[in-house]
């Protein structure tokens, strides 16, 4: 089918094109009066994952920025947040809605989470491209109401995520300070079995772990004019008995404040001050044997402090076993007295974030009053509808045509019949005057005309 074909068909059957036409367009301005008109508002907020937390220091990555945004926007359309934005707009204390939702078979227990379901459906969520920001948009049947309610789910979603955050802190919180007890009352224990140990072998072992017998050698290995070898210590560190019945007294004074007497941590603490005390004279008993020892040593020579030097060196090699039990106490009395330290530590840092006013999400813009319906669009409706009935009105044309096929036209006798057309005679009527030219050389094909010739 040529050009010219299908322009003679579309011409004869034009008035069936503008009547669809003309249909459509009509019922494009029906649907626009009956459709209740719809209004948008919209609000930005932007999600802080460049920065980091301002309690914990964390960062989000690049990789998951994507995966927090599309998170966030799922988080504003859940149940939970429209109903805090029903709570905010006092929609349960509406007796006109609490009167529709009953009309219509609700009850009162059902009608938060009915108000909040209504809410997620009327809206969107889009992240902006190239951004950290979400748009909140929502529908209302006013533009008073599409304002209000965008600025309330944006409102109720910041809120909702700083309560959040400060109830997950502190459930966390609770946790670590559960187990900073559990770790006192483990400490408790294992101090307890150290100072009993202590108690029946006769040892003080220090919190430095260094014993008095240890300590006692090696201040008879530091005397000058020693010509014994150097023993090699069990325990290379040293701590005056003296310093930590000092530090002791402080602690037990500290305690004295939220413990009672008869609490298991502060009996053992008056247990190892007891032990310690006893240390401390038999240090300064040790004191006053090594200057007679110095003195004896200046008057007679080295031999008496080489034979008190050995002679402390038995003692420590005898209480060797004694001594690696006694590490052994010490070192589960620190696990302990570490494990309740963090715990503690943690717990205050997750008590610090339970009271933090920073929910990660800053406000960009607040939602406005829109001036103009986002439903129906009547450009839009009233383009569509003329382009719908245009295209209905060739589409029937043309099957109008297929169905009952005219000659129109010399192309459409020449594809019909199969022989050569000769001539095509116009004929006009008698008050027209005839064209000049002659209608043969118009219309004839150029095949038609070279075999009349």
């Amino acid at each position: 089918m040529s050009i010219i074909q299908f322009i003679r068909i579309l011409w004869a059957h034009r008035m069936l094109t503008v009547l669809t036409t003309v249909a459509t367009l009509i019922g494009a301005f029906i649907a626009i009066l009956i459709i209740p008109p719809s209004y948008q508002g919209k609000t930005r907020v932007m999600i802080n994952t460049l920065k980091p937390d301002p309690v914990t220091g964390e960062l989000i990555g690049n990789q998951s920025a994507r995966t927090v945004l599309m998170t966030q926007a799922e988080l504003i359309k859940d149940v939970g947040v429209a109903g805090q934005a029903v709570d905010q707009l006092g929609w349960l204390a509406n007796a006109d809605i609490i009167r529709q939702y009953n009309g219509q078979g609700g009850s009162d227990n059902d009608l938060r989470r009915a108000m909040a379901q209504r809410i997620v459906e009327r809206t969107n969520v889009e992240i902006v491209t190239g951004t950290n920001m979400l748009e909140i948009m929502f529908r209302a049947a006013t533009p008073d109401e599409a304002r209000a309610m965008a600025n309330a789910l944006r409102d109720a979603f910041v809120e909702s995520t700083l309560n959040g955050r400060r109830r997950d802190a502190a459930r966390n919180a609770d946790w670590f300070t559960q187990q900073a007890v559990k770790e006192r009352d483990l400490l408790a224990k294992a101090d307890a079995a150290k100072t009993d140990y202590e108690r029946e072998v006769g040892i003080v072992m220090q919190d430095s772990q260094t014993d008095v017998e240890t300590a006692r050698l090696r201040a008879l290995s530091q005397q000058p004019g020693l010509n014994a070898p150097v023993v090699a210590m069990p325990v290379p560190q040293s701590t005056a008995s003296s310093t930590q019945l000092a530090a002791l007294d402080a602690q037990i004074a500290q305690a004295q404040k939220t413990l009672g007497p008869n609490h298991p941590q502060m009996i053992a603490m008056k247990a190892q001050r007891g032990v310690l005390a006893k240390a401390v004279e038999s240090e300064q008993a040790q004191a006053r044997a090594t200057a007679a020892a110095q003195r004896a040593s200046s008057g007679g020579g080295a031999g008496a402090l080489d034979a008190a030097v050995r002679q402390q060196t038995s003692r420590v090699i005898a209480n060797r076993d004694k001594i690696e039990k006694l590490n052994e106490l010490q070192a589960e009395v620190n696990l302990h007295r570490g494990l309740m330290e963090k715990s503690l530590q943690r717990a205050g840092e997750f008590n610090k974030e339970a009271a933090v006013a920073d929910s990660g999400i800053s406000v960009v813009s607040e939602a406005i009053t829109p001036k103009e319906p986002s439903f129906p669009k009547k450009p839009l409706i009233i383009g569509g509808a003329f382009g719908l009935g245009a295209a209905l009105g060739l589409f029937l044309s043309l099957l109008v045509e297929l169905l009952r096929r005219r000659v129109r036209g010399g192309e459409d006798l020449e594809s019909a019949v199969d022989a050569p057309l000769l001539a095509v005679i116009s004929t006009q009527s008698e008050g027209r005057r005839a064209p000049k030219r002659n209608a043969f050389n118009i219309f004839t094909p150029r095949r038609a005309r070279a075999a009349a010739a």
